[in-house]
């Protein structure tokens, strides 16, 4: 802040040595200490305070913007959307004539006359295990 070195400050006791005595030093420097130490502390209390008056304009602007999202509500359609009902199956009817199977087929896909003889066993077996 001053850029004093350490010749500056031997030059600046010698001054006060002469100035003020031998006898009187130790008392000027002490409140000399108490002057500094009185400074630091003022300027630690106003950095403190300039730190929390920007956390608060901070908070401040955060809250406004959470308040803005709010009212804007940039995804109220799509909400609205979800909410809506949804609308109900349609119900089928019964059929008002059977479905033709149509021809059988034999294991190469081709149209047969009659149904293959697995198809024909298989009530027999069941039978049997009755």
């Amino acid at each position: 802040m001053f850029d004093l070195s350490w010749s500056h400050i031997l030059i600046f006791l010698v001054v006060a040595l002469v100035v003020v005595g031998p006898k009187d030093m130790p008392r000027l420097l002490r409140i000399a200490g108490q002057w500094i130490g009185k400074a630091r502390g003022m300027a630690n209390e106003f950095r403190k305070s300039f730190d929390e008056m920007a956390r608060a304009s901070e908070l401040d602007e955060l809250r406004q913007e959470i308040e803005n999202l709010r009212r804007e509500r940039p995804l109220s359609e799509l909400e609205n959307e979800m909410n809506k009902p949804l609308e109900p199956a349609p119900v089928m009817r019964p059929l008002d004539t059977p479905l033709d199977p149509g021809p059988a087929m034999d294991v190469h896909n081709h149209a047969v006359e009659e149904a293959p003889p697995e198809v024909a066993e298989q009530p027999v077996a069941q039978e049997a295990k009755q």
